[in-house]
């Protein structure tokens, strides 16, 4: 299994250019943290820097900006939750990490999904807005990616006896929404309703906090980068 996950990788894999800069990989935007979560915002723009991305622009609460720049020097800021105009320059944006489900937050998703028509990352809390005012989810852009772990999942598709059922909706959601669903478990299912694949490479240290904010960073900064 690793032997065939490992020669896939190596077939869509795209080396750095020895001339290229910062600009050639993209310009991500992560919306993450609030009071008490900041942590989120840590590990998902840890992870995204890491995964190759460009350039990263983080929109996070001001009054907590000192944690940011005290851990993340390579970021810039952004403390705006009305700019319409400029959420066109990104390359890809991700939001949900630990960001809370306050009206606040649902204003500001609801905005960008009126606005920004790229492909998103949602994850966390901002799968749990959707799940709360499900009328957003037909707003979601094509080849989106949603990263929900089951209970989310449920939350946002009603609830399922087992696995198969879960699985079967997951790949009717995503063929019908034209969305990517990572539907994350022991056995991890990432279905665009078209074709899939199933990752049994996890294990039970992942089963912690901050697992899926790395994972988010990880998926924002390929998406970035225009893999598919």
């Amino acid at each position: 299994m690793q032997n065939l996950a490992t020669a896939h990788i190596q077939k869509i894999f795209k080396p750095r250019v020895a001339d290229s800069n910062k600009g050639t990989h993209g310009h991500a935007l992560l919306i993450a943290g609030a009071k008490g979560k900041m942590g989120a915002a840590i590990i998902a723009a840890r992870a995204c820097l890491r995964s190759g991305v460009g350039l990263l622009t983080l929109n996070v609460p001001d009054a907590e900006r000192a944690i940011l720049q005290e851990n993340i020097p390579e970021a810039m800021l952004n403390f705006d939750t009305s700019f319409k105009k400029e959420w066109q320059s990104y390359s890809a944006i991700g939001i949900g990490p630990g960001i809370g489900t306050e009206e606040k937050q649902v204003k500001l998703l609801t905005t960008l999904l009126d606005n920004y028509q790229k492909p998103l990352v949602l994850d966390a809390d901002a799968l749990n807005i959707l799940a709360k005012n499900k009328k957003l989810i037909n707003k979601i852009p094509p080849s989106t990616i949603l990263t929900p772990h089951v209970k989310e999942f449920d939350r946002l598709f009603g609830e399922h006896s087992n696995k198969q059922a879960r699985i079967d909706k997951a790949n009717k959601e995503a063929a019908d929404r034209k969305i990517i669903i990572v539907l994350k478990d022991a056995t991890t299912l990432i279905t665009d309703g078209q074709a899939g694949y199933s990752s049994s490479s996890g294990n039970a240290g992942l089963a912690k906090g901050g697992s899926g904010d790395c994972l988010t960073g990880m998926a924002l900064a390929f998406l970035a980068q225009n893999y598919t």
